[in-house]
């Protein structure tokens, strides 16, 4: 029987983040998991030239966390009552390198995550987080594309029996 205790949503506080955490609050609802709420710091640092970078200042980078954990709250408060909620903002890193590590260091059982659908040469120039996150998580990843995959979705699961326990 598979289990699902953590579900974790990764939000860049998009429009196809919000779509991914609507579902993931129905899901982790439904089987009384835990939401695991997590944004991935934007990389602050400056460049001069190829090879020379200068980090952000200690307090523009505090500054940065605590605006993100502002925004985690309020999506979280937004919502009203529902699953038991972590948030967690995650220091600044490749966001699917972050994301893939905290699904592994939090025992996630299922990543649910936004994804822009951008055409085939966007893709290519800046590649796809929620591809790289598909293809190496140590769990299932579900993408969401736009709020409008989710009403679908949720029609579907209001008109469907509980969900059946997978074996």
């Amino acid at each position: 029987m598979i289990a699902i205790k953590n579900v974790m949503v990764a939000t860049d506080f998009g429009q196809a983040a919000d779509a991914a955490l609507r579902y993931g609050r129905e899901l982790a609802g439904r089987f009384g998991a835990t939401l695991h709420l997590a944004h991935v710091m934007e990389t602050s640092y400056v460049g001069f030239g190829v090879e020379t970078y200068v980090p952000p200042l200690p307090d523009v980078e505090g500054e940065l966390e605590e605006s993100a954990r502002r925004r985690l709250n309020r999506l979280i408060e937004s919502a009203g009552h529902g699953p038991r909620t972590i948030t967690a903002v995650l220091p600044p890193s490749v966001p699917s390198v972050a994301i893939i590590d905290y699904a592994r260091d939090h025992d996630i059982d299922l990543i649910v995550m936004g994804t822009h659908g951008r055409g085939t040469l966007a893709h290519l120039v800046m590649g796809s987080v929620a591809e790289r996150v598909a293809r190496e998580a140590p769990c299932p990843v579900l993408t969401m594309k736009s709020e409008r995959a989710v009403v679908r979705a949720e029609i579907r699961l209001a008109t469907r029996a509980p969900v059946p326990a997978l074996s």
